[in-house]
């Protein structure tokens, strides 16, 4: 194989890669509607809980229970109880 045919096999399989991460995404966007309660892990290791305003196309936008808004992977999102 050539340079050339390694460069278009190489853009085919990010292309694939990137499908099938989007409709992975869609799945787990899927679990959540407005309104959820939820609760997520910060990148700073504090759990915040709050509520789904709005899902997005990729990520979940989640108002804490301390004020912030915060646009979260849908993967890193779990459902708890409603207060």
């Amino acid at each position: 194989m050539g340079e050339e045919d390694l460069l278009y096999l190489n853009r085919m399989v990010v292309e694939r890669l990137n499908l099938l991460a989007q409709a992975r995404s869609t799945v787990d966007l899927a679990q959540f509607a407005e309104g959820d309660r939820v609760q997520f892990t910060a990148s700073d290791g504090s759990v915040k809980s709050g509520i789904v305003l709005r899902l997005n196309k990729k990520t979940a936008s989640v108002h804490t229970d301390e004020g912030q808004n915060w646009k979260v992977s849908p993967g890193l999102l779990r459902k708890i109880a409603t207060r």
